[in-house]
């Protein structure tokens, strides 16, 4: 069995970012024509985009503030223009800001994460899966969580409150659109190797790797494969998952 997305168009938030241009490039070598967000880095979403063009799929870049509704519907009605409704969303945009413990995190950044999280997925599922549901064929909601959501270490306080919000949405939505055979899963890494690493010599933290039972840590493109299989009709019976890509590092207990 092959993962073939050919004729399918994904729409991946956060595409400019180290596991964004792995997960967009993969989907596109699966045969997916590809979206590219992007918040400010245009000059790698457009260099991202020749890279998938090359490869011969269509691509396009889309500029938006992810949790602001003004801006997705903007970026809804470019993705559409440009290729056509998205039959695939990957919600991987994040918010950046420094991890503190509680008693100093400032009340701004619980509400930043919670619009980046929270909002970044409600907003997309309300403008984008309207068509999805009107093609009757099905499509695909997968974002990107973390272990931390199960973690809960010291100094997480803001990222986890945001991330298991968004867990907490899209469970709900897997039950309200599977009658459309639309799937909702979150993918979510561990602390993974990502380019700037293998830049900065900086793979192996052992103290890191000594508590997971595959003793490394995982890959960016293993990140990237487990959205490409989410995505596939590999995994047209699997929704509602908060699937761990870290190694064993967290595991989900029933």
């Amino acid at each position: 069995m092959q993962i073939d997305l050919s004729g399918q168009v994904a729409l991946v938030t956060g595409a400019t970012g180290q596991l964004g241009r792995v997960i967009a490039m993969t989907l596109a070598e699966c045969g997916a024509d590809i979206a590219l967000h992007y918040h400010q880095s245009a000059e790698r979403a457009t260099l991202l985009q020749h890279q998938i063009e090359a490869l011969g799929r269509r691509a396009c870049i889309v500029q938006a503030e992810i949790s602001g509704e003004a801006s997705v519907r903007a970026m809804k009605d470019e993705v559409l223009a440009r290729l056509g409704a998205p039959h695939i969303l990957v919600n991987n945009a994040v918010s950046q800001y420094k991890w503190v413990p509680v008693l100093e995190q400032a009340p701004a950044d619980y509400e930043d994460q919670f619009r980046s999280c929270v909002m970044q997925n409600v907003l997309m599922a309300q403008t984008f899966l309207p068509a999805m549901i009107a093609r009757g064929t099905g499509g695909r909601v997968i974002a990107i969580n973390t272990e931390c959501a199960m973690q809960n270490a010291p100094t997480q306080s803001a990222y986890v409150a945001g991330k298991r919000g968004m867990d907490g949405v899209l469970r709900v939505l897997a039950k309200e659109v599977g009658s459309h055979a639309i799937t909702v899963n979150q993918v979510a890494p561990g602390w993974t190797i990502s380019e700037r690493d293998r830049q900065e010599g900086t793979e192996r933290r052992p103290e890191y790797e000594k508590s997971v039972p595959l003793a490394r840590r995982g890959e960016d493109q293993e990140i990237a494969n487990a959205v490409a299989f989410l995505a596939s009709p590999l995994a047209s019976f699997i929704t509602g998952v908060y699937l761990p890509v870290c190694g064993g590092n967290v595991m989900p207990t029933i």
